[in-house]
């Protein structure tokens, strides 16, 4: 189970952070990533670590303003959102799947999703 936590209510040009963190299992075998969803559109892919937290991947809309990171040992995965905007507002879920990183974007879906957690950013 992936447990999202950290989501809120933030001002524009704010940070968050967001954490999430695999209960009853351990998720260093797994590439890890993030994925949102807005009201009344599509999921759009967000980021995505290695397994070893070597390679990075992100969506064209947060790269420079969003980073990842993962702690093996607290099993747990990261997002630093910083600069945030309106545009970011959305329901964040925590992914767990086995692809490369570099397959993330186009991936249709993840082997493990948590439940999200809503980030909403106010302008």
């Amino acid at each position: 189970q992936l447990v999202e936590s950290g989501g809120g209510l933030v001002q524009a040009g704010n940070s968050l952070r967001l954490s999430c963190a695999g209960s009853g299992r351990t998720l260093n075998s797994f590439a890890l990533g993030w994925f949102r969803q807005a009201p009344g559109k599509g999921r759009e892919f967000v980021a995505a670590i290695s397994r070893n937290g070597i390679s990075t991947e992100y969506g064209d809309s947060v790269k420079d303003r969003f980073t990842i990171s993962r702690d093996n040992d607290k099993n747990t995965v990261y997002l630093q959102m910083n600069s945030l905007q309106s545009a970011d507002t959305g329901l964040y879920y925590c992914a767990a799947d086995l692809r490369p990183v570099a397959d993330w974007a186009s991936a249709g879906d993840y082997h493990y999703v948590g439940q999200g957690t809503q980030v909403t950013v106010s302008s």
